[in-house]
């Protein structure tokens, strides 16, 4: 087995997922950057206190080494189209030095797991255009192309 394969089966059994707290704040500002949104400490601590109290939200983060390395931002509710309740992955990312070890693959699984618990069967996700990286590591995990997304930024009154 080659080195760096023993190195990455030691991270994917030494990785854990658990849900996000406001001690956060920092690390999921830094992860909202890679994604391209620009976010302060103090902003992302603003955005988690609405996000934790409200039970349609779940935040997972994935840790290593006591440093919190990727996140995923669920979101449950009513849908216009059906009965039951809807899922929505509303973020995933990891840090860039972490990338391509499983670790998104584990956070994916642990919302699934979430959404199952709350009799939720249907999940629903957007990336960007440009991300096809991004879109092949949905289709592999089952996820289908099923529509276009739009959007429009009005602006404030």
């Amino acid at each position: 087995m080659s080195p760096q394969r023993v190195r990455l089966d030691h991270f994917r059994t030494s990785c854990a997922i658990r849900e996000a707290n406001l001690a956060d704040a920092a690390a999921l500002a830094g992860l909202m950057c890679e994604l391209g949104y620009e976010t302060t400490e103090n902003e992302m601590a603003k955005r988690l206190e609405s996000i934790v109290s409200d039970a349609r939200y779940k935040t997972f983060v994935a840790v290593n080494d006591g440093q919190v390395c990727g996140m995923i931002g669920t979101y449950a509710g009513q849908s216009y189209e059906h009965n039951d309740l809807s899922g929505r992955i509303v973020a995933l990312v990891v840090f860039k030095a972490m990338r391509r070890r499983g670790i998104a693959r584990r956070l994916i699984k642990t919302a699934e797991e979430d959404f199952s618990r709350r009799n939720i069967t249907r999940i629903a996700l957007t990336t960007h255009l440009t991300r096809e990286d991004a879109h092949r590591f949905y289709e592999e995990l089952g996820y289908e192309r099923n529509g276009f997304r739009y959007a429009k930024n009005l602006r404030r009154t």
